[in-house]
Parts: C-alpha cells; structure tokens; sequence
C-alpha cells in the first residue's frame, strides 16, 4: 500500500480509501493516533471527500451495554443497506499505556461483513472521554464513504460529555438498579443527551428509571426537541428499531431547524481551536522552555511571584525568543542588492 512507509502520499491514500481499502483506513488512522507529521497533509487531501456521514455518540456509565447496544444499533442501520463504521474509544491503562480494546470482541457478528468496518481507539490518558486523534478518525472513515459512524466512548462518568461536541446526535445509555436516574439529573448527562436509552429493559426497575427520567426532562428548560426515553434489550434486539427511528426523527428535526449545521460549524471551530493549543504547548516546551519553566515555578513556590505574573513572563521570554531568531534567520538569508553573483530576482 503506497504511503505506509517513510514518505506519505496525500492523494494515493485518498484514493485508496475511496476504493474501499480497509488496510488504508486502519493505516490512516494509525498515522493519525501516531501524531505522524504527514498527517496534515493527509487531511488536506481528504477535505473534499469528507461532510457527508453521520455522527451517532454513544456514552453512559460502564456495565450499561454500551458496546452490545452498538452493534444491534449496526445491525439495524445495515437492514437499511448503509455502510457503518464504528469507533470505539477504550481508556488507557495509567500503568502500561495500553487498553483492553475489547469493543470488537463484542461486535464479531459484525467482523466479515464489508459494509461495517470495526476500530478501536485508545484515550492516551485524554480526560472526557475521547482521545485527541477522535476528530482526525472520524474524518478519515467519514472520507471512506462511512453513510453512519458510531463513536462510542469509555464511559468515564458524569464528566464524559466530549462526545457531544464529535457528535450529530448523542445517545445516553443508562441501566435500572444502577443508580443511573440519579446520575442523569448531573446537568452535564442532562444536557448533553438527546436520546436517552434505558438498557436491559428485561431486568426489574427499567420502567421506573424511564419514568425518572422522563419526570426529569419536563422539569429542564423546555427547548424544540425533547429527548425522548427507549427502552432497550440490546442481547435479543428488543427495542433497537425503534432507537433508529428515534435516531432518524432526531436527524431530520436537526436538518430541517438548521442546528446539524450550526452543530458541525462548533465541532470545527473546537477542532482548530484544540490544534492552536497543541501547537502552543508544543512550542512553549521547545529546548529552553524546560529552564524557564523550572525558574518561574521556584519563583512561585518561594512566594516572589504569583502564577500569572510567572505565565505572562514565560510568554515574554518565549515571544523575544522567536522574534530574534527570526531576526538572525533573516540576517542569514538576505542577499544585497549590490551582490553581482547572486542578482536579486526581479
């Protein structure tokens, strides 16, 4: 495959994943967790190809069936004839830096079927629930052709609610006798959700935990869609058709109030955004940062600065830096007008 090794090829990449190259997609998406620099060129290359799938988020405590009711959820959509992606976030051990990935375990039904193509996702130790490469993924199985892409994520908690800002439509997945009515009333679940799903319905309390929930929606603020409230059994399917439709209704209520847009506009604008700081802290712990860095926290530690004061300090020395090494770039660089071997270009 041409790009995989030393130098990357934007466009045979590109045109390799139109073609259906599952290879060129897992290879893609490993340049982008890898932070490989010839990422950016690879995702100029897929702008064009990319915009047109949807994003469904799926999230909600662990032990809930987040990953059985994805891959009902794909089961579903494929009796539709649409190709799926699936990309499953797992957290990363503190301790090894690995992850059990063990989504695709769960999804195996789903392993030989060329319209679903399944990926796991390590966190990195990223907070909220998602891992820094989440939006580069999505582009690249979005560019694949994916017509519906299912990110679920780790189920950190009540503060996993990254996912709504990556999503079109985000599904909260909760379980009765678990305690997940009273997390719901958190504002974050709250406001996040615009599905909620009780799994397990099989199991004794789901009705009760609808009935909470739905008790807890028509006390918030009254807005132009209300989430409504599934019940699910994600192992025999029970109720999975109908959170596609839920699915669909929530898509068409987005399309035609203009908000998917609008949606779309805040996840690129928090994609450049999270990209401009990357850069920054990458350029402040460039060689030297490290010394000043150690200088201004004895300054604060021993009470001759505040923490502000030290921040603003480090952006002066860090901006003087560069300005004079722009200045000597310069100074090397320019050729005299009076120079007979090297004429200026006119």
């Amino acid at each position: 495959m041409p790009g995989y090794h030393g130098r990357v090829d934007p466009q045979k990449l590109a045109s390799s994943l139109r073609s259906g190259d599952r290879r060129a997609i897992a290879r893609l998406i490993s340049l982008v967790e890898d932070e490989n620099p010839g990422i950016k060129d690879v995702v100029r290359a897929l702008g064009p190809l990319a915009g047109n799938a949807y994003v469904i988020g799926v999230t909600g405590s662990p032990g809930v069936g987040k990953s059985t009711l994805a891959a009902a959820l794909v089961s579903a959509i494929r009796r539709e004839d649409k190709k799926v992606s699936v990309l499953a976030v797992d957290p990363t051990s503190p301790f090894t830096g690995g992850a059990l990935l063990g989504d695709r375990l769960r999804m195996q039904e789903h392993a030989t079927d060329p319209g679903v193509f399944i990926r796991s996702m390590a966190t990195r130790g990223h907070l909220g629930g998602l891992a820094w490469a989440v939006p580069h993924a999505l582009r690249v199985l979005d560019a694949a052709g994916a017509d519906v892409i299912v990110l679920e994520t780790v189920g950190v908690g009540q503060a996993e609610v990254e996912v709504a800002h990556a999503a079109d439509t985000t599904i909260v997945v909760l379980a009765p006798g678990m305690g997940d009515s009273v997390q719901a009333n958190k504002a974050g679940i709250l406001e996040i959700a615009d599905i909620f799903v009780v799994n397990k319905a099989d199991k004794p309390g789901a009705g009760e935990t609808a009935r909470d929930i739905e008790q807890m929606l028509h006390l918030g603020v009254a807005t132009d869609w209300t989430p409504p409230v599934i019940q699910t059994t994600a192992e025999s399917g029970a109720g999975v058709d109908e959170l596609w439709a839920a699915i669909e209704r929530h898509r068409k209520h987005l399309e035609s109030s203009g908000e998917l847009r609008a949606r779309r506009e805040r996840r690129v604008a928090r994609e450049i955004s999270e990209i401009a700081l990357a850069d920054l802290r990458l350029r402040m712990g460039e060689p030297g940062g490290g010394s000043d860095l150690d200088e201004l926290a004895r300054g604060v530690l021993e009470g001759k600065l505040d923490p502000y004061e030290a921040a603003a300090r480090l952006e002066k020395r860090r901006a003087i830096r560069s300005n004079t090494g722009k200045r000597s770039t310069s100074a090397r660089t320019s050729v005299t007008p009076t120079s007979k071997r090297f004429p200026l270009s006119p």
